[in-house]
């Protein structure tokens, strides 16, 4: 196998946690009615349980760079795949309410330290030209999870079987299992293996097979980093004066990637639609919609990160942002606008997150850190993401019933607005670059 092709070999199954990250995110949606009517649950019991795994996401999210950092990035992997397979066997074959949503918030553990580990991982084994392409293999994965999770509840909710709903949930077990068994044929991250083992020898032998030209220079200044860190590494360290800057920037990016609204869309579509007047057999085909055209964008996002570079995806984005969260706003606030605009905008906006932050962020946040902080960078970017989807998806319905739609998607745009002029004045260009490279020079 050439070292190319084993570059993508490698990232391409890190980076299958990100499809099950997706499928066990979306997968919920065909069982979650009937896992109401089931127990008889009140709709505050229902939200609890359906919500379980989202609040596993936020503390795997903030403490999936422990083990990533004690116990290496392969081991971490794979301990999530079998996290991911206990919770699908477990949430299909759960006996009452506690024990479903004990295995759902076992798989949010799973989809928050996959944020975490997976783009680190794949950032470490990388070659600086392509690492862009291969860290966003891992957002392709996430979109096209969440579409095979649409397509298996279509096929299972159709075969009209016993039960369907532990069906739905049980298919993600065989993803789960195929993706832990991989997990065994890739290595461990050089650049960890530098940093904590002191490994020179294995780390070159890694990056012989996935970086051939760049091995030697890599291997430099990976050494001349840590001379440089001297076992920096502790969750604390990012706060400091020196680190400081880098952990904002993360920070600040995570936050708003959940501030453009993204979330708001993907959960809630076919309510804003029917609040436009659209009727729900139109708005179900308008969400399908969103499916498709998030994986088509996402395949260009993908294209073009490593040959125009991440600062120009992100300028494209964030005026795509804002004129379509502008025409959404008028759209409900503006006079006599026909509804079948809607969708058009909305695929629009999708379209400029699909390209833009959807294509940048994981890329993004896995560069900025150097090799003994990265574990815990990439913590507090992924937590940041995660604690404001779930803040964003609690308050949507009520500030939308109690506002109208119109005044939230104006104050999404407002923020994309302040999202351009941060990309524009503080973001830096990170394509091509050594990991050392650019820590080298935002410090």
């Amino acid at each position: 196998m050439s070292s190319k092709n084993y570059a993508f070999f490698v990232s391409i199954t890190a980076a299958l946690g990100g499809f099950l990250f997706g499928f066990d995110t979306a997968v919920i949606s065909g069982a979650e009615r009937a896992i109401q009517e089931v127990w008889k649950l009140s709709d505050w019991m229902h939200g609890l349980a359906i919500a379980s795994a989202l609040y596993g996401t936020v503390i795997g999210a903030l403490f999936g760079g422990i083990p990533a950092d004690k116990i290496g990035r392969k081991q971490s992997l794979l301990w999530i795949g079998l996290f991911y397979l206990i919770s699908a066997l477990g949430s299909a074959m759960a006996w009452d309410v506690t024990s479903f949503t004990i295995f759902r918030f076992l798989g949010g553990l799973g989809v928050g330290a996959s944020s975490v580990v997976a783009p680190m991982y794949i950032s470490e084994i990388a070659p600086a030209k392509n690492r862009g392409l291969l860290v966003a293999l891992y957002q392709f994965n996430i979109v096209f999870g969440i579409v095979m999770a649409y397509v298996s509840n279509y096929l299972i909710g159709t075969a009209e079987l016993v039960q369907d709903w532990r069906w739905m949930l049980a298919a993600e077990a065989l993803p789960a299992f195929i993706y832990s068994i991989l997990i065994f044929r890739i290595p461990e991250s050089p650049r960890w293996l530098i940093g904590k083992k002191n490994d020179e020898v294995q780390a070159r032998a890694i990056l012989t097979r996935t970086d051939p030209d760049g091995v030697d220079e890599a291997i430099r200044l990976a050494l001349e980093e840590e001379k440089k860190m001297k076992k920096a590494g502790s969750f604390s360290a990012i706060f400091e004066k020196r680190f400081l800057p880098t952990t904002v920037m993360a920070i600040m990016f995570a936050f708003f990637n959940q501030v453009s609204g993204i979330n708001a869309i993907i959960y809630f579509a076919p309510r804003v639609f029917e609040m436009a007047g659209i009727s729900t057999e139109s708005a179900l085909i308008s969400t399908i919609g969103i499916g498709i055209v998030n994986l088509l964008a996402t395949f260009l996002g993908l294209y073009l990160i490593d040959r125009i570079g991440r600062k120009k995806l992100m300028y494209i984005g964030s005026v795509g942002y804002i004129i379509s969260l502008s025409l959404m706003a008028f759209n409900f606030l503006g006079p006599g606008i026909p509804t079948f605009w809607l969708p058009i905008f909305v695929f629009a906006f999708i379209t400029s997150h699909a390209i833009g932050q959807g294509s940048v962020i994981w890329v993004f946040i896995s560069e900025m850190f150097p090799n003994d902080l990265r574990a815990y960078g990439q913590s507090i970017g992924s937590f940041t993401h995660w604690i404001l989807a779930a803040i964003i998806a609690n308050v949507f319905p009520f500030f939308a019933n109690q506002f109208g739609p119109g005044y939230i998607f104006s104050f999404f745009a407002i923020m994309m607005v302040w999202q351009l002029l941060w990309v524009k004045f503080i973001m830096p260009e990170t394509k091509g670059k050594s990991l050392e490279e650019i820590h080298q020079n935002i410090h």
